[in-house]
């Protein structure tokens, strides 16, 4: 992954731009730890070559996990990075297409690029944390944290 700080502020804009075979999640939250993001959010298009996105099953309290195993187009993905206790977490959703042209859409839970995927990522100057709801189970932003 490569990047390049494309404003300064008062809120700081970054291109992020993934190579094939990155994994997105992980190198997200790599960036956001090695800078000291704490409260972005970022919206990306290119291609994946397979993910796992999820749907929150509220009986459940848990992700039903939805495989992507072939390439698709990056339609939408928007998403935000906030702090969880002391570690920045990436919160995302993505429109997947298909060669047929249907979709696919959920939770991301884990992406590999291919051949590209191209983020930009708006740091704001303050920061947001998240706390764990009692009722979902779910780490959630709190603006009062």
């Amino acid at each position: 992954m490569k990047s390049k700080i494309l404003n300064q502020g008062p809120e700081r804009t970054i291109a992020l731009i993934f190579e094939k075979g990155d994994d997105v999640v992980s190198l997200l939250e790599q960036y956001a730890r090695d800078h000291a993001l704490s409260a972005s959010r970022f919206s990306a298009i290119g291609a994946l070559r397979g993910a796992v996105l999820g749907y929150f099953d509220w009986e459940l309290k848990a992700y039903e996990r939805i495989p992507v195993d072939e390439q698709v187009e990056v339609l939408s993905l928007n998403g935000d990075i906030a702090l969880d206790g002391d570690e920045p977490k990436v919160h995302a959703h993505a429109v997947l297409g298909r060669r047929d042209g249907s979709t696919v859409g959920g939770h991301l839970l884990q992406a590999t690029v291919q051949p590209t995927l191209e983020v930009l990522l708006i740091e704001s100057p303050g920061y947001l944390r998240k706390t764990c709801n009692r009722e979902s189970g779910l780490a959630l932003i709190d603006v009062d944290a």
